[in-house]
C-alpha cells in the first residue's frame, strides 16, 4: 500500500525548530526573496517603484531603505498585510508556519500560547493570513469546455437551543422558529483545479454569482437540491440523489463533500463556532487547505508569504481592536 503524501518527508520542508535555527539575515533574505522574487531580494520603492534605494537600517532585525527618486522611507512589509507591524519578523514567519502546518484549522488562542502574544494579537494576524489566502483565488474563474465542476451547498450558524422540556420545544425546521442567522456556505470545485466558495443567505441567492464564477461549457455536477434546477438552462448538468447513492452514472458530488467535512471538523475541533461576519474568511481558509493538501509545508508557507506581501494593508483588521474600543 502506498504511503500517504502526509506521512512522507517530502511533505516536511520546513519546521518551527529550522525557522529558529536560521539567523536574524537569513529571515530577512526570506522576505525579501518573496517580496521582490522579479530583482532576487533587491528592494524596489513601492511608492513610485525606483529601484535605486540606499539602506538606512534602524535595527538588524528590522532594515529599512530610502528611495533616491522620491526619498521615502520603506520596509520590507510596508504596503502589504504586515504593515506596521509591532512583532519580529521571525515571529510573523512562525505565525505562518504554526498555522499552516495544521490540517483543519488553527485555535488563535493555542497560536496566541505558541507565539507568547496576546489571544488579540493572534486572532487579528490568522484573519491577516486567511485575507492572504483569499487573494490568490480573488478573480479566478473555473471550468471550461471539457472540464467538470462540483456544487453544493451547506449550510452553517444560527443554532437554536430546544428548551429544557420536551412539551416546550418546537420543530427547528420551521422559519418561524429559526433565528434567521443561519447562513449557506456554496462551494465550486473543480476537478482538479481550484475550489471557490461563497457565503449566502439560501442556495437560490447564489445562482446569480455561479455563471459569474464558472465558464460555460461546464459540466456541473449537483445534487438533488431544487435551488439548482435553474442552472440546467445554462450548465449541462449531472445530478445526484444523495438517498441512493454518493456516485451514479458518473455524477459525484464527493469533491464538494470532502471540502465541507474539512470545514465541519473545523468547526468543531478548533473554532467551536465560525457563522456571522467571519463565515466567508473561515470557508476560504478551509478551500486554501483543501486545494494544498498535497503541497509540501514549506511550499505552503512562502506562498502565504507571498500573498500577504502582494496585498494591500487590510481594511477590515488594520487597527480592528483600536476601533472596536474606540466605537
Amino acid at each position: 500500500m502506498a504511503q500517504h503524501f502526509l506521512l512522507s518527508a517530502a511533505a516536511r520542508s520546513l519546521s518551527a525548530a529550522k525557522v529558529m535555527r536560521m539567523s536574524e539575515s537569513g529571515v530577512v533574505n526570506v522576505f525579501l526573496r518573496l517580496r521582490w522574487p522579479e530583482t532576487d531580494g533587491k528592494p524596489v520603492c513601492p511608492g513610485c517603484g525606483c529601484m535605486v534605494c540606499y539602506a538606512c537600517p534602524r535595527s538588524p532585525d528590522r532594515p529599512r531603505w530610502r528611495c533616491k527618486a522620491c526619498h521615502a522611507d520603506f520596509s520590507i512589509t510596508s504596503g502589504t498585510l504586515f504593515a506596521h507591524h509591532k512583532l519580529p519578523l521571525r515571529t510573523y514567519l512562525l505565525s505562518v508556519v504554526a498555522f499552516c502546518n495544521e490540517v483543519k484549522g488553527k485555535s488563535m488562542l493555542a497560536l496566541s500560547r505558541e507565539l507568547d502574544v496576546q489571544y488579540k494579537t493572534a486572532f487579528v494576524l490568522a484573519h491577516k493570513m486567511r485575507e492572504a489566502m483569499a487573494s490568490g483565488t480573488k478573480a479566478v474563474r473555473i471550468g471550461g469546455a471539457g472540464r467538470e465542476v462540483e456544487l453544493d451547498g451547506a449550510y452553517f450558524g444560527g443554532h437554536v437551543r430546544p428548551k429544557n422540556l420536551a412539551t416546550d420545544r418546537v420543530d427547528r425546521r420551521l422559519v418561524k422558529n429559526q433565528s434567521g442567522k443561519r447562513q449557506v456556505v456554496v462551494v465550486m470545485r473543480e476537478r482538479g483545479g481550484p475550489t471557490l466558495v461563497q457565503v449566502v443567505p439560501t442556495e437560490d441567492a447564489a445562482l446569480p454569482l455561479i455563471p459569474q464564477r464558472i465558464a460555460k461549457a461546464t459540466v456541473l455536477h449537483a445534487d438533488e437540491s431544487a435551488a439548482w434546477n435553474k442552472l440546467h438552462a445554462r450548465f449541462p448538468m449531472r445530478r445526484i440523489n444523495h438517498q441512493e447513492g454518493y456516485s451514479i452514472d458518473g455524477a459525484c458530488t464527493n469533491g464538494a463533500e470532502s471540502y465541507f467535512s474539512r470545514l465541519r471538523r473545523s468547526e468543531l475541533g478548533h473554532h467551536h463556532h465560525i457563522a456571522g461576519p467571519y463565515l466567508l474568511r473561515y470557508a476560504q481558509e478551509a478551500a486554501w487547505r483543501e486545494d494544498a493538501r498535497r503541497v509540501s509545508n514549506g511550499e505552503q508557507v512562502h506562498g502565504v508569504v507571498r500573498l500577504a506581501l502582494r496585498c494591500r494593508p487590510s481594511v477590515d483588521f488594520c487597527g480592528y481592536w483600536q476601533r472596536a474600543h474606540v466605537a
